[in-house]
């Protein structure tokens, strides 16, 4: 198999450490090898978050290059913008559609950019859901991260049983029931 590339793109807090562990499990229950890099970037809260996942029968190095990502997971609009180049041509941009104000737009230095969403759409294929609004339909805003990931395994050749099977393994044990609620949240989106 070709080596396929993933990018998890956040601001610090949002889970993004947890959705490349996740992401990590499954391809290795699949068999593959994987490469993570678990974090460039400002990993405190509010700073900008990037984890690269590389899978395939052999992959040497995790760092994806730019026009090379297969899937680009986004948990917040300005954060799919900024990385939006590291998409294939025909890759799949998945987008918490969620607006986290970085510290120059808060201390009034810059604008957050406007219909970030449409602009994306006319060069990519985006896929985009308000995770945040589901997960506290369920009743925890911190699993939005896991609705994410159901909705990027509709994009990915794993079986639905293994994307379960490794979010009981790999999210902290409180929190298995409303993680596994979550996942098929954005799974059946």
């Amino acid at each position: 198999m070709e080596t396929k590339s993933i990018m998890i793109v956040g601001v610090g807090g949002q889970g993004t450490l947890l959705t490349s562990r996740i992401l990590g499990g499954i391809i290795t229950s699949a068999g593959y090898d994987v490469k993570l890099s678990e974090v460039h970037g400002m990993a405190q809260r509010g700073g900008s978050v990037v984890t690269f996942v590389r899978y395939g029968d052999k992959v040497y190095e995790p760092i994806v290059e730019e026009g090379c990502a297969d899937v680009l997971i986004a948990f917040e609009r300005l954060e799919a913008l900024r990385y939006a180049h590291f998409l294939k041509e025909d890759g799949v941009l998945i987008v918490n559609d969620q607006r986290i104000d970085p510290m120059p737009v808060v201390t009034g230095v810059a604008k957050y950019p406007e219909n970030i969403l449409e602009g994306l759409r006319s060069k990519h294929k985006v896929v985009s859901c308000d995770a945040m609004a589901e997960a506290k339909k369920i009743g925890n805003s911190k699993v939005f991260n896991t609705i994410i990931v159901g909705v990027a395994a509709k994009h990915m050749n794993f079986e639905h049983d293994e994307w379960i099977k490794v979010i009981e393994k790999t999210v902290p044990a409180k929190t298995v029931e409303i993680n596994k609620q979550a996942f098929e949240v954005g799974y059946n989106m």
